[in-house]
């Protein structure tokens, strides 16, 4: 006969015996393996070092996460991105699916208005942030299955997912930008750029569809700064294995090139130098601070 495997003393298990223990908590690895919840570190690893894995091989989570799949269970461990996605009832899309839905959907609408309000230059400029967008689409998706494949504390996964700093910088940059289009740049010398893009009078489905598609730059590009401080944090802070160092390090050259691929929006800014301004200097913070927890990891 088998031994009877001990019983879970954490007061953070989902099981029957956990729950038996509540107000006692062993801390460390969850050497147990009841899998009973996706988030309870579990014991082991594929290379048999031993050391503790995130999530339970069992679970739901796990099996998602191989197979690339964009949605995790446990929302608050993702980006707000992958969350929306993830909710959407019937739905179970891909990476490569998600990204690729975001890219027909949005230039389909932009060539159609586009064509039928006669704004050539607008297909062009849109088109060019579409692609930035999907670029930043392929950057979070990368960098969220990523960093949940890392052995770290709970206090990383909480900083960079579940506190939501990212929406409060885009939301932030959003309002700046709005105010700067619509505003500050109207009252300046010169056309403005609505007014270059769009005429002296924009139709209303021209703006509406442009709105969407800058706050969809613009939760992309704050994700991407969040993204780089937090990296920082962990580089100076964390003593993470050499594997976990490695692929965080490639997640940070992921980071820059997702900066880099905003350069393409330059062109049409060079009449607008405050937003030249913003998108150069933007670029040039997040290589340097990506960079800096490369080297320092």
């Amino acid at each position: 006969m088998g031994s009877t495997p001990p019983s879970c003393p954490r007061s953070n298990c989902n099981c029957d015996s956990g729950r038996a223990n509540q107000g006692t908590d062993i801390g460390g690895p969850h050497r147990w393996g009841c899998g009973c919840h996706p988030t309870t570190p579990q014991v082991g690893s594929p290379d048999g070092s031993g050391r503790p894995r995130r999530w339970s091989t069992d679970s739901p989570r796990y099996r998602r996460r191989r197979g690339r799949r964009i949605v995790s269970t446990t929302y608050g461990d993702t980006w707000v991105y992958e969350s929306i996605v993830g909710a959407l009832p019937g739905i179970d899309l891909t990476d490569a699916q998600a990204i690729a839905l975001q890219l027909v959907l949005f230039e389909m609408a932009i060539v159609v208005l586009g064509w039928f309000y006669k704004l050539r230059l607008a297909i062009i400029a849109g088109s060019a942030a579409v692609a930035v967008a999907g670029v930043g689409s392929y950057a979070m998706l990368t960098m969220g299955a990523g960093t949940r494949a890392v052995d770290a504390p709970p206090a990383y996964f909480r900083l960079m997912f579940g506190s939501s700093i990212e929406v409060v910088l885009s939301v932030l940059a959003f309002i700046a930008l709005i105010t700067h289009l619509f505003i500050f740049d109207p009252q300046t010398a010169g056309e403005s750029l609505v007014s270059q893009l769009f005429g002296p009078e924009p139709p209303m489905a021209v703006v509406y569809l442009t709105l969407l598609v800058l706050w969809d730059l613009c939760y992309r590009i704050g994700t991407a700064w969040w993204a780089a401080v937090v990296s920082l944090w962990r580089a100076i802070r964390l003593d993470l294995s050499p594997e976990d160092n490695r692929r965080m390090q490639r997640l940070d050259l992921i980071n820059v090139g997702f900066g880099a691929a905003q350069l393409i929006l330059l062109p049409f800014l060079l009449e607008a130098p405050v937003l030249l301004a913003a998108v150069g200097g933007h670029f040039l913070a997040v290589t340097v601070v990506s960079m800096t927890a490369y080297l320092l990891s």
